[in-house]
Protein backbone atom coordinates (compact mmCIF):
# COMPACT_ATOMS: atom_id res chain seq x y z
CA UNK A 1 0.00 0.00 0.00
CA UNK A 2 1.38 3.19 -0.58
CA UNK A 3 1.93 6.18 1.75
CA UNK A 4 3.20 8.49 -0.60
CA UNK A 5 1.30 12.20 -0.19
CA UNK A 6 0.65 13.89 -3.58
CA UNK A 7 3.16 16.87 -3.86
CA UNK A 8 2.55 20.46 -1.91
CA UNK A 9 -0.16 18.55 0.40
CA UNK A 10 0.80 19.22 3.86
CA UNK A 11 -0.69 18.20 7.54
CA UNK A 12 -4.03 19.61 8.70
CA UNK A 13 -2.99 21.33 11.78
CA UNK A 14 -6.15 20.50 13.61
CA UNK A 15 -5.69 16.85 15.09
CA UNK A 16 -7.13 16.87 18.30
CA UNK A 17 -10.35 14.87 19.33
CA UNK A 18 -11.72 12.24 16.71
CA UNK A 19 -9.96 14.08 13.82
CA UNK A 20 -6.82 12.69 15.69
CA UNK A 21 -8.20 9.36 15.59
CA UNK A 22 -9.09 8.99 11.89
CA UNK A 23 -5.96 11.66 10.37
CA UNK A 24 -4.50 12.65 9.19
CA UNK A 25 -5.69 14.36 6.84
CA UNK A 26 -3.81 16.94 3.87
CA UNK A 27 -4.52 20.22 2.70
CA UNK A 28 -2.99 22.07 -0.34
CA UNK A 29 -4.23 25.72 -1.71
CA UNK A 30 -4.08 25.57 -5.27
CA UNK A 31 -4.51 29.29 -5.68
CA UNK A 32 -8.20 28.95 -6.23
CA UNK A 33 -9.46 25.86 -4.16
CA UNK A 34 -8.83 24.19 -0.71
CA UNK A 35 -7.96 20.74 -1.82
CA UNK A 36 -7.70 17.81 1.25
CA UNK A 37 -7.11 14.44 1.32
CA UNK A 38 -6.02 10.97 3.10
CA UNK A 39 -4.80 7.85 2.16
CA UNK A 40 -7.10 5.82 3.05
CA UNK A 41 -5.47 2.78 5.54
CA UNK A 42 -7.46 -0.86 6.64
CA UNK A 43 -7.97 1.48 9.61
CA UNK A 44 -10.55 3.42 7.60
CA UNK A 45 -12.57 0.60 5.78
CA UNK A 46 -14.84 -1.78 6.37
CA UNK A 47 -14.68 -5.54 5.93
CA UNK A 48 -14.77 -5.01 2.21
CA UNK A 49 -11.39 -2.91 1.74
CA UNK A 50 -13.11 0.42 0.73
CA UNK A 51 -13.47 3.68 2.80
CA UNK A 52 -16.45 2.83 5.49
CA UNK A 53 -19.33 5.48 4.71
CA UNK A 54 -19.10 6.97 8.13
CA UNK A 55 -15.09 7.53 7.36
CA UNK A 56 -15.67 9.39 3.99
CA UNK A 57 -19.00 11.24 5.74
CA UNK A 58 -16.24 12.71 8.26
CA UNK A 59 -13.95 13.77 5.71
CA UNK A 60 -16.98 15.59 4.02
CA UNK A 61 -17.94 17.22 7.16
CA UNK A 62 -14.81 18.48 7.52
CA UNK A 63 -13.18 19.49 4.01
CA UNK A 64 -16.80 21.09 2.35
CA UNK A 65 -17.22 23.87 5.13
CA UNK A 66 -13.57 24.35 5.47
CA UNK A 67 -12.60 24.80 1.90
CA UNK A 68 -16.17 26.95 1.44
CA UNK A 69 -14.99 29.46 4.94
CA UNK A 70 -11.44 29.38 2.51
CA UNK A 71 -12.96 29.79 -1.16
CA UNK A 72 -15.25 32.68 0.63
CA UNK A 73 -13.27 34.82 2.25
CA UNK A 74 -15.44 34.51 5.19
CA UNK A 75 -15.23 34.70 9.10
CA UNK A 76 -18.55 32.47 9.75
CA UNK A 77 -17.01 31.25 13.11
CA UNK A 78 -16.63 27.55 14.07
CA UNK A 79 -19.69 26.33 11.79
CA UNK A 80 -21.29 23.60 13.29
CA UNK A 81 -23.05 21.47 10.48
CA UNK A 82 -26.92 21.68 10.89
CA UNK A 83 -27.49 18.97 7.45
CA UNK A 84 -25.04 16.86 5.55
CA UNK A 85 -26.45 14.89 2.58
CA UNK A 86 -23.98 12.37 0.86
CA UNK A 87 -23.95 10.43 -2.51
CA UNK A 88 -21.65 7.46 -2.59
CA UNK A 89 -20.87 7.37 -5.97
CA UNK A 90 -17.81 4.66 -6.43
CA UNK A 91 -15.83 2.77 -3.45
CA UNK A 92 -12.79 4.40 -2.31
CA UNK A 93 -9.88 0.92 -1.68
CA UNK A 94 -7.50 0.80 1.02
CA UNK A 95 -4.46 2.40 -0.23
CA UNK A 96 -6.05 4.74 -2.72
CA UNK A 97 -5.60 8.71 -2.61
CA UNK A 98 -8.62 10.55 -1.33
CA UNK A 99 -8.95 14.17 -2.06
CA UNK A 100 -11.80 16.57 -1.72
CA UNK A 101 -12.75 20.08 -2.31
CA UNK A 102 -15.78 22.56 -1.75
CA UNK A 103 -17.86 25.19 -2.93
CA UNK A 104 -19.37 28.28 -0.85
CA UNK A 105 -22.90 28.76 -2.49
CA UNK A 106 -24.40 31.16 -0.60
CA UNK A 107 -25.13 32.23 3.53
CA UNK A 108 -27.86 34.39 5.11
CA UNK A 109 -27.36 35.36 8.56
CA UNK A 110 -27.67 32.09 10.46
CA UNK A 111 -26.53 29.42 8.11
CA UNK A 112 -24.41 29.23 5.26
CA UNK A 113 -24.68 26.18 2.18
CA UNK A 114 -22.08 24.54 0.81
CA UNK A 115 -21.26 21.63 -2.09
CA UNK A 116 -18.32 19.18 -2.59
CA UNK A 117 -17.06 16.49 -4.14
CA UNK A 118 -14.42 13.59 -3.25
CA UNK A 119 -12.32 11.57 -5.84
CA UNK A 120 -10.41 7.95 -4.97
CA UNK A 121 -7.21 7.76 -7.07
CA UNK A 122 -9.24 10.81 -9.50
CA UNK A 123 -12.02 8.58 -9.22
CA UNK A 124 -15.96 10.55 -8.38
CA UNK A 125 -16.38 8.53 -5.49
CA UNK A 126 -18.58 10.95 -3.22
CA UNK A 127 -20.70 13.46 -3.62
CA UNK A 128 -22.31 15.99 -0.87
CA UNK A 129 -23.50 19.26 0.52
CA UNK A 130 -24.13 20.96 3.45
CA UNK A 131 -25.68 23.30 5.19
CA UNK A 132 -23.77 24.77 8.25
CA UNK A 133 -24.48 27.12 11.07
CA UNK A 134 -22.95 30.60 11.09
CA UNK A 135 -21.37 31.19 14.50
CA UNK A 136 -19.59 34.18 16.10
CA UNK A 137 -16.87 35.11 13.97
CA UNK A 138 -13.36 33.97 15.15
CA UNK A 139 -11.96 37.57 14.69
CA UNK A 140 -10.01 36.37 11.24
CA UNK A 141 -10.48 34.80 7.97
CA UNK A 142 -9.47 30.25 7.76
CA UNK A 143 -5.95 30.98 6.49
CA UNK A 144 -4.99 27.86 4.10
CA UNK A 145 -1.15 28.99 5.16
CA UNK A 146 -2.17 28.82 8.96
CA UNK A 147 -3.85 25.78 8.60
CA UNK A 148 -1.64 23.41 6.68
CA UNK A 149 1.80 24.42 7.94
CA UNK A 150 3.44 27.41 5.28
CA UNK A 151 2.90 30.37 7.80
Amino acid sequence: MSTNIPDGFRPFKFTTGFIEAIGPLYGKWDGQKLLMGFRCEMRHCNPGGVAHGGMLATFADMFIPIAARVQAKADVGFAPTVNLTLDYIAPARVGSWVEGTGEFLRSGKTLFFAQGTATADGVLCLRASGIFKVTEPMGHVADPAVMFGDA
